[in-house]
């Protein structure tokens, strides 16, 4: 007998949702890419998965998820990087379609991390794991 077929939320996408409408991000881009024209000095959270492993018991998803967070300024950057750290780690317990966040552990908290394809950039970067269970 095989064992049902499993599916986990693009995390990346999840993440996104979750945050681009928190009223603590307002006027702060969140997306998987910059839009055209990026030069590094907007405000943005940049969200992308790099790594993780699927845990086949209890059947839960483990992903890294990067955020690079862009400002105008290093202090700007850095206040963002600050607000975007928090929301991360209240998303334990958010439900998204049929999945749910179980747990988030910040793997690495906000370093700063020059961004030289970008002059202007001024750019931290944490890494946090997240535990989703899908339906």
């Amino acid at each position: 007998m095989s064992e049902p077929y499993i599916t986990f939320p693009d995390v990346e996408q999840l993440v996104v949702d979750l945050l681009k409408d928190r009223g603590e991000l307002a006027g702060v881009l969140v997306d998987v890419q910059p839009p055209s024209g990026f030069d590094g000095s907007q405000r943005a959270v940049l969200v992308s998965r790099v790594g993780g492993a699927w845990a086949e018991d209890p059947r839960l998803d483990n992903p890294l998820v990067d955020l690079e967070v862009y400002g105008p300024s290093k202090p700007a950057a850095h206040t963002v990087s600050l607000v975007a750290r928090s929301l991360m780690l209240q998303l334990r317990g958010a439900v998204y379609g049929a999945a749910t966040v179980v747990d988030v552990v910040e793997e690495d908290g906000p370093r700063w991390l020059p961004d030289y394809r970008h002059a202007t950039a001024a750019r931290y970067v944490s890494t946090t794991r997240l535990v989703v269970r899908p339906a």
